[in-house]
């Protein structure tokens, strides 16, 4: 009896660092991966997640689930249940999955995001009516914002004597700009994340069952 659990303790920990090491690998290098396929598959699954493709994340777990271990099934239906329901747009879902698993669970922000981005743009299995509207919204949102950089524009300028028409032009640019520092501040933030994440889901593989 006492070799059983050493030996599942010894399972767990190569699966874990199995996972930590094929995070680090492309896409490419994970499709040819055969020794740790559940593993590499598990991956990319929730990479597809994260571009909020549903359809391939749902192929890959599959395949991930299909060449698992008995034990290591159920964890992975856990991953693939966070995994889809982030694909998805589905905060409530997201939660509860992410608690199942034992990770920590997304901040009221995060969900909050998550709910917008169902809203502006919603997953292909929703109806046409609301991808329409999302678009549409979408369209509303850059009017706006241009709008509120051609007035911060003219505000700033009065005490100058004005601007002119070519408002327009600076608004756009300020726009540009801010933009630009967003996208910046928010793909180191994201890298942080992942790096989180990548972290997370080796435990979650290759930790408790």
């Amino acid at each position: 009896m006492p070799p059983k659990p050493r030996q599942v303790r010894i399972e767990s920990k190569s699966a874990m660092n199995a996972m930590q090491q094929l995070e680090q690998r492309s896409d490419e290098e994970l499709l040819k991966e055969t020794r740790f396929k559940s593993a590499a598959q598990a991956i990319l699954g929730t990479r597809a997640a994260e571009r909020m493709d549903a359809e391939q994340a749902r192929v890959h777990f599959r395949s991930a689930i299909a060449a698992a271990r008995p034990q290591e099934r159920l964890q992975l239906r856990r991953m693939a249940e966070a995994s889809l329901a982030l694909a998805e747009r589905r905060p409530g879902d997201l939660k509860a999955a992410t608690e199942k698993l034992g990770g920590t669970p997304p901040t009221n922000r995060q969900l909050l995001m998550l709910r917008v981005m169902g809203i502006v743009a919603p997953p292909k299995s929703a109806g046409l009516p609301r991808r329409i509207g999302g678009i549409l919204l979408v369209l509303l949102f850059i009017v706006l914002v241009i709008t509120a950089g051609f007035l911060i524009v003219k505000l700033i300028a009065l005490p100058f004597g004005g601007i002119g028409n070519t408002a327009w032009f600076w608004g756009f640019l300020l726009v540009l700009v801010v933009l630009g520092v967003l996208a910046f501040v928010g793909r180191r933030r994201q890298a942080t994340a992942r790096a989180k994440m990548a972290e997370q889901r080796a435990s979650m593989y290759g930790g408790k069952k």
